[in-house]
């Protein structure tokens, strides 16, 4: 289930609530409480299998951007070895084989760069949520325990 559909549902939960009278408390159905929260604790982990996999897609368009890089320059030192013919031609070769190789370290390291930024924005926003429903989830744990008190102390 989506952690934000449950966060959702924890926040109805509250507003569904009775208010204490002459206080900032509510009643929150425990039975209620405790299922979402337990619901939470599933869905957590799967949000961090989402940003693993994330993290590994990352790696694997990485690693093919690499492995086009090297064949890349692979083509480029045989074209280069093939037009001997004259100085000029190497020095030409040697030229674009040193503008494919340096082309192709750029986009391999333009792609680390945005699969980068993508994650971090990815775990950034997911870090957020994850404090939302922490912070959440504390906030309704102290309402109970300050219920449980003022119960006690009557």
């Amino acid at each position: 289930m989506d952690i934000l559909h449950l966060v959702d549902r924890l926040e109805e939960l509250f507003n569904e609530s009775r208010p204490i009278w002459l206080t900032h408390s509510v009643i929150v159905d425990e039975d209620r409480m405790l299922d979402l929260i337990d619901q939470m604790r599933v869905a957590i982990p799967e949000e961090i299998k989402k940003a693993q996999q994330i993290i590994a897609q990352r790696d694997r368009i990485l690693a093919q951007a690499k492995e086009e890089a090297n064949r890349t320059i692979a083509l480029a030192r045989e074209k280069a070895d093939k037009t001997l013919e004259d100085n000029e031609i190497i020095q030409a070769a040697k030229m674009r084989a040193d503008e494919i190789i340096n082309q192709s370290q750029q986009d391999a390291e333009s792609s680390q760069r945005e699969a980068d930024k993508y994650i971090f924005e990815t775990l950034t926003g997911l870090e957020l949520h994850l404090d939302r429903m922490i912070t959440q989830v504390r906030n309704g744990i102290k309402t109970l325990q300050d219920e449980i008190y003022t119960l006690d102390q009557n």
